[in-house]
Formats: structure tokens, C-alpha cells, sequence
């Protein structure tokens, strides 16, 4: 009997021991499995890093492309056609030449109109805005003088006839009546020349008169709006 006990508790001690074996030898392997897994990880990391990288590089010249594009479809500064009456008066423009002869009319007409204001004593916003006239109009004369002369085209340096007789016309006036046809004459002229600027944007194939143009009008855009608003504070 004492036989019998002592097999079955080698026997139990024999399993126990192979049993502590096996469980040692499952768990070494588990990490090796596991740090052969990671290693695939690894590698695949580094494989989707070097892809993003090189989808990366690509976007500066998608990003460029797509700004060039934007560009192309962006109107020339100063050519805002938003308060352009396309069916108002203009002046003759048949010809480059002739319309820089209108255009030097143009600045002298507002000059010498805003001289006369001045010299009659306006005030207030109608000094302000006489004196914006001339500053900016003997600029835009200089401009156009400089191209003229590279054109061989001889410019006026005077007010055009329907000019001269407005002028006779105002120098009967003084006080609030003078400055408020003067404002309103400033929006007359001022929309005929962004009309005939705008229309001959389209007509010219010079392009040095197209920077001209181009260059010109936003001024003569501010003068309209700014006349527009003065006139109407003065009614």
C-alpha cells in the first residue's frame, strides 16, 4: 500500500515538474513572437512615413499650380468696372492718340475748375475736395505728358470749349450754390472719364497706354465716389 502511495506521488511530482517546463517555454516565446510582430510594425511605420513624406513634397506645387490658376482668373488692379455706366457719355476715343488728347483735357478741365472754386473762397469739403482735384490731376498730367512725348502726341493744356463755358457760368456763382454745381460738375466729369477709361481698355493695343489706364483708375474711381458722397451732403 505504502508501495502504491509513494508511485502515484512520484508520478504527480513528474507531471508537475514537466508542466513548470512547458508554461517556461510558452512564455520566452511569446516575446520573441511579439517582438517579431513589432518589428513588422516597424517596418511598415517607416514604409507609410517615407510614402506621406513623398505625398507631401508634392503639395508646395499643387499649392502653387492652384495659385497660379487663381491668379490667372484675378481682374488687373484698378480695373473694377463697378461704377462704369457702359451705356453713359464718353468722350471720343476712336484712336489712342485721341484719347490722350481727351485725357489731358480731362485733368485740365478738373484743375482749372477747382482753381476757380478756390480762388472764389469755397470751404469746408469743397476746399478740401478742390485741392484733391489739382494734386491728383497735375500728377495723372505728368504721367500722360511723359507717355505722349514717347508717342510723338502733341497734348492740349487747356479746358476743352464745353469746359470754358461751365467756368464762365460758375464765376457767376459764390457761397453754398458755387460749391454744390461744383460737386455736381465733379461727378459729371469724373463718370464720363472712368466711362471712356474703361472703354478704352478693351479698344487699345498699346500696352504702356494700358498701364496708363490702369494706373488711373482707381483715382479716377475715388474721385467719383468721393464727389458723389460731398454732393450729396451738400444738398
Amino acid at each position: 500500500m505504502k508501495r502504491t502511495i509513494m508511485s502515484l506521488f512520484c508520478a504527480g511530482l513528474l507531471m508537475a515538474t514537466s508542466a513548470c517546463s512547458n508554461e517556461k517555454t510558452a512564455t520566452t516565446d511569446t516575446p520573441t513572437n511579439s517582438e517579431e510582430a513589432g518589428g513588422n510594425a516597424g517596418d511598415n511605420y517607416m514604409n507609410a512615413a517615407t510614402d506621406g513624406d513623398s505625398a507631401t513634397a508634392t503639395m508646395p506645387s499643387d499649392t502653387a499650380a492652384g495659385g497660379s490658376a487663381a491668379a490667372a482668373g484675378t481682374a488687373p488692379a484698378g480695373m473694377n468696372a463697378n461704377s462704369a455706366d457702359p451705356n453713359g457719355p464718353t468722350a471720343p476715343h476712336k484712336d489712342d492718340p485721341e484719347f490722350m488728347k481727351s485725357a489731358a483735357h480731362s485733368d485740365q478741365n478738373e484743375i482749372q475748375l477747382s482753381r476757380l472754386v478756390l480762388e472764389k473762397g469755397v470751404t469746408g469739403m469743397a476746399k478740401d475736395h478742390a485741392n484733391m482735384m489739382i494734386t491728383d490731376h497735375t500728377k495723372s498730367t505728368a504721367d500722360l505728358k511723359a507717355l505722349a512725348q514717347k508717342k510723338n502726341v502733341t497734348l492740349p493744356t487747356d479746358m476743352d470749349a464745353e469746359h470754358k463755358a461751365i467756368a464762365d457760368q460758375m464765376r457767376k456763382l459764390s457761397g453754398k450754390e458755387l460749391e454744390q454745381r461744383f460737386l455736381q460738375q465733379m461727378v459729371t466729369d469724373h463718370q464720363k472719364t472712368l466711362n471712356t477709361m474703361q472703354a478704352h481698355a478693351k479698344m487699345t493695343k498699346d500696352t504702356e497706354l494700358q498701364g496708363f489706364i490702369t494706373k488711373t483708375t482707381p483715382v479716377i474711381q475715388k474721385h467719383l465716389d468721393t464727389s458723389k458722397q460731398h454732393a450729396s451732403m451738400k444738398m
